[in-house]
């Protein structure tokens, strides 16, 4: 069935489009994008004034649980909630159980997406073999498979010649490595922001710079390997940004990403109460570290936002702060926050988000980006800058509802999600493949 989605603000930087246009989508592609398109027959119009219409948003840092953490989160659930956020697609970490860290399970999650999924999953390889730092994984073998690229996250890669030896595959296979950035010796079973919040708590402190030395410590292994292509995760600290821009201006290949809850809470959140849905790694930092990893996305250090959704049954949760585990659902909150809190207020302009949270998630993984022109893959966010949303258990739609924003009031949600021309979602409610993930 053809689509029509008549009268938005089509914002798709890429292509320098920023304009009220209709978009007609056929046979799961662009068929035209122009003023006043006439309906074909049979198809279906979604009048998109005063919507914004974009390319599908692109997360590039997810946890699934699936497989051997089921209770937590699915395939299907999470990408369920994926669609309800407004994103076409996700890049799934490899930290299950078992770790995927050989071709065939990385054959297991693209199996398992196509049976299962909401939305479009990539499937993302461990660096070492179960994660343990000792022995490189099949990287290849995994690459073969359909892995995009690879990743310890949860862990960082703590011996430098391992990192070597990792930069030197991912050179010679083209693939990056995600890295999850953490010095476990100088970490020390920190498990907040080592400064007046932990003194304040009496909790242990994780300092900055557990973060922003293993980055600088990376960045020399790769400047020495050579064109070894490198991604940060979840940056948190002023010296970490100012770190990437440095490697940045040098020309080394490396980009970024920041999460929703490191550029909008510091550890000021963080009181007597002990909300563990804040409890997260890296944690909260300060304001000054908060409004330079904001800075390095607006100028482009930091190339894209990530949710790092993290989910986590109750019994993880509801427990002394130290216990807890780390994370939050970000699936989502995070375009309404964004919408939110940056565009809205004009922090952020629309085509800054669209490259935050369209464009450059494909571009580091290298995959196509979504262009609105005739014959490309059309993967659709439509956005209602003005859709009201209040973020409640009740809300959330996948498994598990530790969100570091409840409660929060926001303007600005998803209100349609097109993957390969069809619907997921409508009106703000989940059908077609979107409906039958949330209820697997």
């Amino acid at each position: 069935m053809a689509l029509l989605l008549k009268g938005g603000r089509v914002v798709d930087p890429a292509i320098e489009m920023d304009a009220v246009l209709d978009v007609l989508i056929e046979d799961g592609v662009f068929k035209e994008v122009a003023q006043a398109i006439e309906a074909p027959q049979g198809a279906k119009i979604i009048d998109c004034t005063s919507m914004i219409v974009t390319p599908g948003l692109f997360d590039l840092h997810v946890h699934l649980r699936e497989p051997g953490q089921e209770y937590k989160e699915t395939i299907a659930s999470g990408t369920a909630a994926a669609a309800h956020g407004g994103f076409t697609a996700v890049a799934a970490m490899p930290n299950t159980k078992p770790v995927i860290d050989d071709g065939a399970a990385v054959r297991f999650i693209a199996d398992r997406a196509k049976e299962t999924a909401a939305v479009k999953v990539y499937p993302l390889g461990a660096i070492t073999k179960g994660e343990k730092g000792e022995s490189l994984a099949e990287m290849a073998d995994m690459k073969a498979e359909g892995a995009l690229a690879f990743s310890d996250d949860g862990r960082g890669v703590q011996n430098p010649l391992m990192m070597r030896r990792a930069l030197e595959y991912a050179q010679v296979l083209g693939t990056p490595l995600l890295l999850h950035e953490e010095d476990e010796a100088l970490l020390a079973g920190g498990c907040i922001n080592e400064g007046l919040a932990s003194t304040r708590l009496g909790l242990p402190g994780s300092p900055d710079l557990c973060e922003s030395l293993p980055i600088m410590r990376d960045i020399e292994i790769a400047r020495y390997v050579g064109e070894a292509p490198l991604h940060f995760c979840h940056v948190s600290t002023k010296e970490s940004v100012e770190a990437i821009r440095r490697a940045k201006a040098a020309g080394l290949p490396v980009s970024a990403e920041a999460t929703p809850h490191h550029l909008l809470l510091t550890e000021d959140a963080l009181d007597a109460s002990y909300n563990t849905n804040l409890k997260m790694n890296p944690p909260l930092r300060t304001e000054e570290d908060r409004q330079a990893v904001l800075d390095g996305l607006l100028d482009g250090t930091i190339d894209c936002i990530a949710s790092d959704h993290a989910p986590h049954a109750p019994q993880e949760k509801q427990l002394e702060f130290e216990l807890a585990a780390n994370g939050t659902v970000g699936l989502e909150t995070t375009l309404s926050l964004i919408v939110d809190k940056l565009v809205r207020p004009g922090t952020m302009s629309w085509a800054q988000f669209v490259r935050a949270c369209a464009r450059r998630p494909r571009e580091i993984l290298g995959l196509p980006i979504v262009k609105f022109e005739p014959g490309e893959a059309a993967d659709v966010t439509v956005i209602d800058p003005e859709a009201e949303i209040t973020v409640t258990t009740d809300w959330l739609v996948g498994k598990s509802k530790n969100s570091a924003f409840l409660g929060e009031k926001l303007k600005g949600a998803a209100r349609e999600v097109i993957v390969d021309g069809e619907l997921v979602l409508e009106a703000g409610t989940l059908v077609g493949r979107g409906k039958m993930a949330a209820e697997l």
